[in-house]
């Protein structure tokens, strides 16, 4: 078959080859005239983490080992942070190096060497009060304002990071001597994040804290929306653990978290932030839940696996109504998330104000832990149909508009971390298993009430 091409991996840098079909660079014009049965569901999934893999590893920055904010293959960027990296996508990052050791895209010994330096980086990276910031300048770990009031401590960035690194503590925390080491480096990261400090003393999460500026930022992180895992790890803490209060208080609202809605016969139990019925962009439903394991896991505001498996239809359901007539949408064809768009970027999502065409490839294909078979239709979709319009050698691009013949080469690592994080997730549940065997994470879920399978009593 013509679009069969051998990967002949580089002795020292990855340790396997094989064979994996790959788009014709002619462009495929459709599955069915292309016979795309020669490859099975297994494998296609196998390239799509390997490609997007390769934005973890030789697209990282290379002084810091971290994950580039942003890589456009035309080499254009208008804000000129081509070595900046970004802690919220480096935490998605150091879960692909994971991911990539066990699909053996890289040695052990390989991916434990690039997380001995990142870990080691981190530690002398800039932070606040134990929380890095959103952005830092590779070359130097100092941090890069993300608004000129936003130059110190993200909490938010810091728990994605965070999230991470706790599934290395564990992955490599009964290895050999020199593994054991680095999982014990990782804990004093943990045990130095100063989560009590972000509530300001009141019963709720403050996003932002800065030294020339405090606390002027004055954002309450409530919920229902991605941050949910902040508010888990700040009272799993061992060392500077917040008050359970601080979850039912101000993440859930004192209550008024939870919510009675429905769209195309889908509930939603909570009040998503501004979108209470149809469901925020589909990023919420995914980057707190690379580690956090949403099967089974319930308190008394939701049931969480079925709140992102409804939050995942209704995106669908909408696509496929496509109440404005945007071309290119269809059963196989959707994904409303925050990501580039065709006039900068945006949170997209299932309402009439901020649908605006775009499609975002992570939206469906994070997704598959929950809608499995809808989201291999995209994949198949955007591989064979669209082929290398949207696909490049990190993966499939950042987002496009088939409306607009928009197809911009570029990509954000907050976007490709969860794609390859997730799939492993629907594969194996390895982030998951790592994540929920931290203890710490057991006392913390069970402080705030949840149950689950994988928690402990």
């Amino acid at each position: 078959m013509k679009n069969y091409i051998p990967f002949l991996f580089l002795a020292g840098l990855l340790v396997f080859c094989s064979w994996y079909p790959q788009p014709d660079k002619n462009r495929i014009k459709s599955t069915k005239e292309n016979n795309n049965s020669a490859i099975t569901d297994d494998s296609l999934l196998t390239l799509v983490q390997y490609n997007t893999f390769q934005y973890f590893w030789d697209g990282a920055e290379p002084t810091s080992g971290l994950a580039c904010e942003r890589i456009h293959l035309d080499g254009v960027y208008p804000q000129n942070d081509k070595s900046v990296v970004t802690t919220g996508g480096s935490g998605f990052g150091i879960m692909a190096i994971l991911t990539g050791i066990e699909r053996k895209f890289i040695t052990r010994e390989q991916g434990f060497q690039r997380l001995h330096h990142i870990v080691d980086y981190l530690s002398k990276a800039d932070r606040f009060h134990g929380a890095w910031p959103h952005w830092i300048y590779g070359e130097t770990g100092k941090v890069k304002p993300f608004g000129r009031k936003d130059n110190g401590g993200d909490i938010v960035e810091t728990s994605y990071l965070m999230q991470g690194l706790l599934t290395v503590r564990q992955y490599f925390a009964n290895g050999n001597e020199k593994e054991k080491l680095l999982s014990a480096d990782i804990d004093k990261l943990w045990r130095g994040v100063e989560w009590k400090w972000f509530t300001r003393g009141q019963d709720v999460l403050y996003w932002h804290w800065s030294p020339e500026y405090l606390w002027e930022m004055n954002f309450p992180i409530t919920g229902y929306n991605e941050c949910l895992i902040a508010y888990v790890l700040a009272v799993s803490s061992p060392t500077y653990a917040a008050d359970a209060s601080i979850y039912h208080k101000g993440w859930a609202r004192n209550g008024a978290i939870k919510g009675k809605h429905q769209k195309f016969g889908y509930p939603l139990t909570l009040n998503h932030n501004y979108a209470e019925k149809s469901g925020g962009p589909l990023f919420w439903a995914h980057y707190s839940y690379l580690g956090l394991d949403p099967h089974g896991l319930k308190d008394k505001y939701a049931d969480y696996w079925e709140e992102n498996k409804n939050q995942t239809l209704i995106n669908r359901e909408w696509c496929i109504q496509n109440p404005k007539k945007f071309a290119g949408y269809s059963t196989k064809c959707w994904g409303l998330t925050a990501s580039y768009s065709v006039n900068g970027y945006a949170a997209h999502r299932p309402d009439s104000a901020n649908d605006l065409g775009v499609i975002s490839p992570t939206a469906a294909l994070s997704s598959i832990p929950y809608t499995p078979k809808y989201s291999i239709e995209a994949l198949k979709f955007f591989y064979f149909d669209l082929g290398n319009k949207i696909w490049g050698k990190y993966g499939f691009y950042d987002a496009f508009s088939i409306q607009n013949n928009w197809y911009p080469n570029q990509y954000l690592a907050i976007d490709q971390g969860p794609i390859i994080v997730m799939i492993e997730n629907y594969r194996t549940g390895l982030l998951w298993k790592l994540f929920m065997s931290c203890p710490e994470v057991h006392n913390g879920l069970q402080k705030l009430g949840f149950t689950s399978p994988t928690i402990k009593k």
